[in-house]
């Protein structure tokens, strides 16, 4: 198996999401928090606005993340910068911006933080999004010791990252262990299967450990489901509660 140059614990979209968030997800403001935290790797879900500018947003739609209307991917990075992506957390964040991409992954590097990026297209742009988001990534990480890894629940996003720029590592993201997923992964080349904690069992880690795969958990939020993915000898666990959890 090849060496896994990332650590075990990993904040989700920047210091939680939704009702665990600390601070608005995704955005700078979180994963600020994040760092504070300790914590050295971060998630985050990328997608395309409408003129193919890579920005920080989970869901397809603006309205319970910004004070913005409709699909995130119809409008232009001129709009979407302009929204309040911190209101609906908490007074505190009022104001804040949705980040783009490169803006993360800039703040990353200055910090020597590693980076999990969901490749999380609205629907419709799977492959341009895994096409773009891939070869950012090449571009910004140029040169650098450790590269991003890019994950999707997307086979078609995966793909497409893959043929644009296959050196950098790919993660699979499954909520169930539906039919042909093994085969899939293999045939992406990826580094690692990411999929809810809860589908993990010993003869899985195995399965995927002896392919030369990682084991990557979702979200794990309660000390009981950490102590079980660690007992199973899993490699990498994705967590809102970064103020329960120390990742030293």
């Amino acid at each position: 198996m090849k060496p896994w140059p990332y650590p075990r614990w990993i904040a989700h979209r920047g210091a939680g999401a939704g009702g665990n968030a600390l601070a608005p997800e995704n955005t700078l403001a979180a994963f600020r928090l994040g760092a504070a935290h300790g914590y050295r790797m971060f998630e985050c879900d990328v997608k395309l606005s409408a003129d193919g500018v890579p920005f920080l947003m989970h869901d397809a739609t603006l309205e319970r993340t910004t004070n913005g209307i409709g699909l995130g991917g119809d409008q232009p990075w001129e709009q979407l910068a302009r929204l309040d992506a911190g209101s609906w957390h908490s007074r505190a964040y009022a104001g804040e911006p949705l980040p783009t991409f490169e803006n993360v992954a800039r703040w990353c590097l200055a910090n020597r933080l590693l980076l999990n990026v969901e490749i999380k297209p609205t629907p419709g742009q799977e492959r341009a999004t895994g096409d773009v988001v891939a070869q950012y990534a090449a571009r910004i990480w140029a040169g650098e010791a450790v590269p991003p890894l890019l994950t999707s629940f997307r086979p078609e996003s995966l793909q497409a990252a893959q043929a644009a720029r296959p050196e950098l590592p790919r993660g699979l993201l499954l909520d169930t262990l539906w039919e042909g997923w093994f085969e899939l992964a293999r045939s992406l080349d990826c580094a690692a299967i990411v999929c809810n904690h809860a589908l993990w069992d010993a003869q899985t880690v195995a399965q995927v450990q002896a392919a030369g795969m990682r084991c990557l958990s979702y979200t794990v939020n309660d000390e009981w489901a950490a102590q079980r993915l660690i007992a199973l000898g899993t490699d990498g666990i994705i967590t809102d509660r970064v103020e329960l959890f120390s990742p030293a």
